[in-house]
């Protein structure tokens, strides 16, 4: 009996950890100039099960959002998303030009060598949620631009 249930106990933990299996990498904050009301976080994300990006969110300002820019003709647009795939085992580029989260209506100046704390919201197929925390390091201002870090 006691082996069963070490058993159930076991895996009961591993299908709770298969929920949280979000693996971050490379994560970064665009610094700003002086008065600059908003910047961006870039990541890559890969999940061990399908999985979606909900939200984010940070000390650093209330308004988070995780947003798409993508062209549209010639104009570049940039909106607010609801979520973003993670499809299991392949790896989500939140970059510059395409997916990323949007610090909106910053009230102080991000500068480079600081770190920005994120929590994203991960859901899982089956509707359970997970935070997932991330420290961000926060690099110059041409980071992702092709004259920086990419």
């Amino acid at each position: 009996m006691k082996a069963i249930t070490t058993l159930f106990a076991a895996a009961t933990l591993f299908a709770g950890a298969a929920h949280a299996q979000v693996t971050v990498k490379e994560p970064w904050v665009r610094a700003t100039v002086p008065q600059q009301k908003a910047t961006g976080a870039f990541m890559q994300l890969q999940s061990a099960v399908p999985a979606r990006l909900l939200s984010a969110s940070s000390p650093l300002t209330p308004d988070v959002e995780v947003h798409e820019m993508s062209m549209e003709g010639d104009v570049m647009r940039m909106r607010q998303v609801q979520a973003v795939d993670l499809p299991a085992g392949q790896t989500v580029a939140l970059k510059p030009g395409g997916y990323h989260i949007m610090f909106l209506n910053l009230t102080k100046q991000v500068r480079e060598g600081e770190t920005v704390p994120v929590t994203l919201m991960i859901e899982t197929r089956d509707g359970k949620r997970t935070p997932v925390k991330v420290d961000a390091p926060v690099r110059g201002l041409a980071a992702g631009s092709g004259h920086g870090h990419q």
